[in-house]
């Protein structure tokens, strides 16, 4: 099949492939606590909530589940977090033809450039930081676990690996009904979650050059500057604004002593940047609050790793190509190099597109059912940018909404340039090109 020979298109058919599996899988009555057979629509876009590394649900993920069902949602989100995106790579390289120039020039953006011949180092370091970084932190967890909350042995270990894999992979999903509401005093709980967070949301290429280069800045590439650079502003940006908006809110930050108020308005600024879990009532949230997990969750995280959102080097070239025409500059760059036009048009694309997705799904959303229009901008955003936080209206879509939801997370975690690609590849390019002739612009 061709499209078994072309990785991009490739990527979408493991994703969708992953899916159905998984909701054959939560579809058995063994996947359930009470040994009836789920709805399929239930396990349908709980599937599509793990693969896509999400979080959002619509049942409850520690009483609706059983065992079974719990470690089939843990191994979705850990294939939707790396698995697929390097089966892609290996079976472009089995097909012996790698990624070529037309399919790296439409996934750079959202995946960055990696080299065919970088795909086994790639792959090595994927795998060692995958197995220590979630190690450490179920270890860590596991045993804060044991030791300050009562919990049994065996019980401490599959909590503590259930949320290490979920923080490193960014997917949201907790085997705790208030995901990690009852550890609001605990850093020890919630520090090791922002670190797997953070980690993971900077992306593979990012992680690389941080290994051949270490905190070497002048020998960083470009793309490393622009996404550790846009997440350390991002992280405190997030930090203060939430800090400030609900310092006196009652429902949040207000009754809790300062430590603790720091401690959640930074766990609550890395969480938007893609991974979802939540230690303070989402739902309570004040709207200024809102609108600045709106502007974090559409950003997302890095390229090429297993963060959501636009990517924020996406962000920082569109940027630089505003500041570049308002200061009437002929190129945009930033860190004394510039971009490319090629690059600043496909900026544009993913941007254009991911904005007229959220923006026709809320519409729909609004015709549809009588939820307010705040909490449904939110959660279109949080599943388009593979977030996953939510004010609580998840489980109160219509089928009909439930099912725009699952799309939205589907598009938003393999790409909106590598949908549009996959499904326009058939088509040849133009042999000619029309006289140029400028609209007025503004």
């Amino acid at each position: 099949m061709k499209s078994l020979r072309d990785p991009i298109r490739l990527i979408p058919v493991l994703f969708l492939g992953a899916i159905a599996i998984g909701t054959v899988l939560l579809w058995l009555p063994l996947a359930t606590a009470d040994g009836s057979q789920a709805p399929l629509l239930t396990a349908l876009f709980t599937s599509a909530s793990a693969v896509a590394v999400t979080g959002l649900i619509v049942v409850d993920t520690a009483t609706y589940w059983s065992g079974f069902g719990q470690v089939v949602i843990l191994l979705l989100f850990q294939i939707g977090g790396f698995g697929i995106m390097t089966a892609a790579t290996l079976f472009g390289l089995m097909a012996g033809r790698g990624f070529g120039l037309r399919d790296r020039m439409a996934t750079q953006v959202e995946r960055s450039r990696l080299d065919v011949g970088d795909a086994g180092s790639v792959l090595r370091l994927v795998f060692a930081i995958t197995i220590v970084v979630e190690a450490v932190v179920a270890t860590v967890l596991a045993m804060r676990l044991v030791f300050f909350y009562d919990h049994s042995p065996g019980e401490a270990a599959w909590h503590g690996l259930f949320h290490a894999v979920s923080a490193f992979n960014n997917a949201g999903f907790s085997s705790y009904s208030d995901s990690v509401m009852g550890f609001q005093s605990d850093p020890v709980m919630l520090l090791p979650i922002m670190a797997a967070v953070i980690l993971t949301a900077l992306g593979f290429p990012v992680m690389q050059d941080l290994r051949a280069n270490g905190l070497s800045w002048r020998k960083w590439t470009l793309h490393t500057k622009i996404t550790v650079g846009g997440t350390l502003a991002l992280l405190v940006g997030g930090f203060v604004a939430i800090l400030a908006m609900e310092w006196d809110n009652a429902a949040t930050l207000g009754p809790m002593a300062m430590g603790d108020k720091v401690l959640n308005a930074a766990f609550h600024s890395v969480m938007p940047r893609t991974a979802g879990f939540n230690s303070l009532d989402v739902g309570a949230f004040r709207d200024e609050t809102l609108m600045t997990n709106y502007f974090l969750m559409f950003i997302g995280g890095g390229s090429a790793g297993t963060a959501g959102g636009i990517k924020i080097t996406t962000f920082a070239v569109l940027v630089a190509v505003v500041l570049s025409e308002v200061l009437r500059r002929r190129d945009a760059g930033l860190f004394h190099r510039r971009f490319g036009h090629a690059i600043e048009r496909q900026a544009l694309t993913v941007i254009v597109l991911a904005g007229s997705l959220i923006f026709a799904a809320t519409t729909y959303l609004s015709i549809i059912t009588p939820l307010p229009f705040e909490a449904l901008l939110f959660e279109t955003i949080s599943a388009f940018s593979t977030v996953g936080l939510s004010t609580g209206i998840t489980a109160d879509l219509p089928p009909a909404g439930q099912l725009v939801i699952i799309a939205l997370m589907f598009v938003g975690r393999v790409g909106t340039i590598t949908v549009a690609t996959a499904l326009a590849l058939g088509g040849e390019p133009r042999p000619y090109r029309y006289p140029e002739e400028n609209p007025i612009v503004g």
